[in-house]
């Protein structure tokens, strides 16, 4: 029985199942929808997608440099369970995404999953629905930025957070442990203050003009004259730039530097030029809404 582009699409509704999978499946079932969707159950690919409903806000986010130094990784992978989180198989699972993503440089999500994943002869996407189907839970590949040049990466509380600083300073400079100490405390600091740009000039001018209407409303209120509410506003702006942008804020180890004074310091005693020119910080289950269940209700579904 031939079937259409309309039959996969439509077998890809009902099981949430791949395009190529459905495909297969119709191809091996004559084109029979039921007998196709029976092929996806047997090969455990639809009760991978079943799986694949449930919400995954817990997981590791996990940063990793690669043996040359010159590239970095940054990425959340997602399971339901902190228990599984902690798991083995699931923990080397993650490092293959890294190392796959750091070898060959996938556009996006979409290009991940195709890749072929690092030491094994499945894709990213067959080796991920393998281990929802032996793990149990559902596991989703959130996010991932990488990164090349001097990188430094850090990963806090056991995979709580994740993150990945490129810097900009010369060969000599990287290679000295002193700079790798340094940069190990510069990721430190995104991990700590989670700081939301990197310096003023990445602060985009509407939250610039949206923060100084709230001060200029603020001092307005405080009974100071608007023509001088400008002047007060520039002086009250610094304050808000050390809060938000990494190269501004007091650096977490010594409350008298910033981390651009901790940065120039640096590269001063080391003979050269250093610079911070972009990081990435990941947090694991970050905005993700996390379904409460309801504990007594749940075993007693079971039992029905």
């Amino acid at each position: 029985m031939a079937f259409t582009a309309k039959d996969v699409a439509a077998l890809r509704e009902k099981t949430g199942c791949g395009m190529m999978d459905c495909k297969k499946a119709l191809a091996a079932s004559d084109g029979n929808m039921d007998a196709a969707i029976d092929y996806l159950r047997e090969k455990g690919l639809a009760a991978a997608t079943k799986k694949a409903g449930r919400v995954a806000a817990e997981g590791v986010a996990y940063a990793a440099v690669n043996e040359e130094g010159n590239v970095g990784v940054d990425i959340e992978v997602n399971a339901e369970t902190d228990f599984v989180a902690k798991n083995a198989e699931f923990q080397n699972f993650v490092k293959i995404c890294a190392d796959t993503v750091i070898e060959q440089n996938p556009a996006d999500l979409d290009a991940l999953l195709q890749c072929k994943a690092k030491g094994t002869d499945q894709t990213v996407d067959a080796l991920l629905k393998d281990k929802i189907l032996t793990i149990g839970e559902n596991i989703k590949i959130r996010r991932f930025k990488r990164m090349e040049g001097v990188v430094s990466a850090y990963i806090h509380a056991n995979g709580k957070i994740g993150v990945l600083v490129k810097f900009d300073t010369t060969p000599d400079i990287a290679a000295k442990e002193e700079f790798k100490e340094y940069a190990k405390n510069i990721a430190m600091q995104v991990a700590a203050i989670n700081p939301q740009y990197l310096n003023q000039q990445a602060v985009p001018a509407e939250v610039v003009e949206h923060e100084k209407a709230i001060l200029k409303e603020q001092i307005v209120n405080d009974g100071k004259p608007a023509a001088i509410a400008e002047k007060i506003v520039n002086g009250r702006l610094g304050k808000f730039f050390k809060e938000v942008c990494l190269v501004d804020q007091t650096y977490v180890k010594d409350g008298n530097l910033s981390v651009q004074q901790y940065t120039d310091a640096t590269a001063k005693e080391l003979g050269g030029k250093i610079a911070i020119v972009d990081y990435v910080r990941f947090e694991k289950g970050e905005g993700i809404e996390k379904r409460e269940d309801n504990f007594a209700e749940e075993i007693a579904s079971m039992v029905k």
